[in-house]
């Protein structure tokens, strides 16, 4: 469910792009199996549901609504999500996805390798502090077992970026995220319905430390995607919440985003 919303098609899952104090909407090379009690399926040829080659392009419908708990406002907004081509990071090639609007944000590239152990996510253009202290991390494992879990990442005191209340220091924030692939569904979207779409959720919480009180306050971003094969993200919808810190009433945003189109290359289109 920042970096930004994603080079869309795979979501930079772990929500990072919420906190617009330091980053966007949508891991962690720590992986570890969650204990989930039900009989796994493994997916076969799971890579197909994160397409990612040059030329292929997303149009997203979206909608962000945000406010105090008692006064939501609601903005429409489109994204289109493109596939650039390669570049490298530290000698590592990456894929280059181009979006130019992502969770109502703004233009932003989201760089991102996919190889046979998963996709990891090497962050975004414009960046931000906290998520380069994050960055490279995991976003999805192969081979998908459904249900299955990994946690994402788990850091403490990361340097928050900004000085919440006033007292010419950062704050201080504990982060954790946890990736779940909760099962197969129909999912019908603008683009069309998608029989077989697996749906995946990512939990992230972050703790905020005070640094001239010490007070501390726990916000959650809740990310739920879907992925259709051959075709990639179809829907998301993420739930954002910042909890009162000094005077503010804190900030609830939901953000979901539909698939309208999909170009396979600039001249030939593919719906369900």
């Amino acid at each position: 469910m920042q970096g930004n919303v994603q080079g869309k098609t795979y979501v930079q899952i772990a929500g990072l792009s919420i906190w617009m104090l330091v980053i966007m909407v949508p891991a962690k090379l720590l992986a570890l199996d969650l204990p989930i009690a039900a009989e796994k399926e493994r997916m076969a040829n799971a890579e197909d549901y994160f397409p990612d080659a040059q030329g292929m392009q997303w149009r997203y419908r979206g909608e962000v609504m945000e406010g105090p708990l008692q006064t939501i406002a609601r903005n429409g907004f489109v994204n289109v999500s493109t596939v650039k081509g390669t570049d490298k990071i530290k000698g590592v090639s990456v894929k280059v996805f181009h979006d130019t609007n992502p969770g109502n944000h703004g233009a932003s590239d989201s760089y991102y390798r996919k190889d046979p152990a998963g996709i990891v996510y090497y962050g975004s253009d414009p960046g931000t502090p906290l998520e380069k202290q994050l960055i490279p991390y995991q976003i999805v494992r192969f081979p998908i077992d459904i249900p299955s879990s990994f946690q994402q990442f788990n850091r403490k005191a990361l340097d928050f970026g900004s000085d919440l209340d006033g007292d010419e220091q950062n704050e201080q924030a504990d982060m954790e995220a946890v990736v779940t692939v909760m099962g197969k569904e129909s999912v019908t979207v603008p683009a069309g319905t998608y029989s077989d779409a697996i749906r995946v959720e990512a939990r992230m919480t972050m703790r905020i430390t005070l640094s001239g009180n010490h007070r501390s306050a726990v916000g959650s971003d809740v990310m739920t995607a879907w992925f259709a094969k051959g075709v990639g993200l179809i829907k998301y919808v993420e739930r954002q919440e910042l909890p009162p810190l000094k005077t503010d009433r804190g900030i609830v945003t939901e953000i979901t985003e539909e698939l309208e189109s999909m170009s396979m290359t600039p001249q030939t289109s593919r719906r369900p």
